[in-house]
């Protein structure tokens, strides 16, 4: 089969590798009609996420047609069109019990590699390095589905796989960063930025009832698409982010703030960031926080700070003093997908969204390399982009 693989820094190619095969009872073999390129990935292709070798296949949004099930799956059959949850979860242990399946205990083969940089492992998944399982992912005609009894859910006739796709992912990524706000009437979020998780946030913000979300980000058509949600925008090289949001709130802060970037914030926003730049450079940090450090002194006393951006080691001069001192509250996560699919089915079918309204690429699996560039370097307006195998 063809599938996207990792062969080092800036390397992605599509190529020949062998067809997945059933190594479990509760296995399922998918076969790829939609697939998508994260931002997530691109960590993978900039090289900052440890524990890759040459020729994973990546990918961790995906869905498609149920081709083959094991013998102790009963909850799928031949022919099922389903989406499938980036985190893998077995369904039984302490964790996806509570409903906390991106916690699971089980389906992290290499748990005790994570637990040596985490403290504990999170669940295995997709397409995301052996430090998470070492999963091949659905950037490929054909992906295996571990506990695929528990994950995949099925698609209802009359959605399109363009509307389910992003429920393996940035949909209930956006809506879960969104619900950790605590949302109330007449409540003002940001959000910093506007790629594919943040525009998912914007619009979740808003079905959450919220009255006004600002969106922070500095590519145009990412804040086009931003106002065309709702929010009001501002652009970080335009503006001090800090002063517009004071202004904007009459001296209060944002009632809650959310951080859709991650650890690898723009390099140019400010001071702190070309130092976070220097430090990852020179292996002196391992993550670049400056979007963090500007959500937390952005926010109202007793506000909260909602983390859905990755991060993945030591976050450095994390103002915690302004956190403790004005009683913020941090919720975070890897989304626990399994968790939200049904409610977020239900909403697409209502009108209530439709999450296609991101995609602006579309594409073959021959095509990625050259779409991971585009995506990564913001060129042709490129926000999402969709694979069809």
């Amino acid at each position: 089969m063809k599938a996207i693989t990792w062969h080092g820094k800036g390397d992605m190619r599509c190529e020949t590798v062998p067809d997945p095969k059933i190594e479990d009872g509760r296995d399922a073999i998918i076969k790829v009609s939609a697939c998508a390129i994260c931002g997530s990935d691109l960590h993978l292709m900039n090289g900052i996420i440890p524990s890759m070798e040459s020729g994973d296949i990546v990918g961790h949004e995906c869905m498609g047609e149920v081709v083959e099930v094991g013998r102790d799956n009963k909850a799928l059959k031949v022919g099922d069109r389903v989406v499938v949850p980036f985190t893998i979860a077995c369904g039984e242990c302490f964790f996806c019990a509570k409903g906390f399946f991106s916690g699971c205990e089980r389906s992290n083969p290499n748990a005790k590699l994570a637990a040596k940089l985490w403290g504990h492992s999170p669940a295995g998944l997709f397409g995301y390095s052996h430090l998470l399982g070492g999963y091949s992912g659905g950037q490929a005609e054909y992906v295996r589905v571990p506990f695929a009894d528990v994950g995949p859910i099925k698609v209802p006739d009359g959605m399109s796989d363009e509307q389910a796709l992003f429920l393996s992912d940035i949909f209930p990524t956006g809506y879960m960063g969104a619900e950790f706000c605590d949302i109330q009437r007449g409540d003002t979020i940001a959000v910093w930025g506007c790629g594919p998780v943040g525009q998912m946030a914007i619009r979740s913000a808003f079905l959450l009832g919220a009255e006004r979300v600002i969106a922070i980000d500095t590519v145009p058509e990412r804040l086009a698409m931003a106002r065309d949600g709702g929010a009001e925008t501002l652009d970080f090289h335009e503006v001090d982010v800090y002063d517009e949001i004071q202004s904007r709130t009459h001296g209060r802060g944002a009632d809650a703030c959310i951080d859709a970037v991650g650890t690898e914030a723009d390099a140019t926003a400010s001071f702190d960031s070309v130092l976070d730049r220097i430090k990852t450079a020179t292996f002196m940090g391992t993550d670049r926080p400056h979007v963090l450090r500007q959500a937390i002194n952005c926010c109202r006393n007793f506000g909260t700070v909602s983390i859905i951006g990755v991060y993945g080691g030591f976050l450095d001069k994390i103002p915690f003093g302004s956190a403790i001192n004005r009683g913020l509250t941090f919720r975070m996560a890897q989304t626990p997908v399994q968790r939200y699919l049904p409610m977020l089915m239900e909403r697409i079918q209502k009108g209530e969204i439709d999450p296609s309204f991101v995609i602006t690429h579309r594409a073959g699996l021959e095509d990625a390399p050259d779409l991971y560039k585009t995506f990564r370097d913001k060129k042709d307006g490129c926000i999402k982009v969709v694979l069809k195998p």
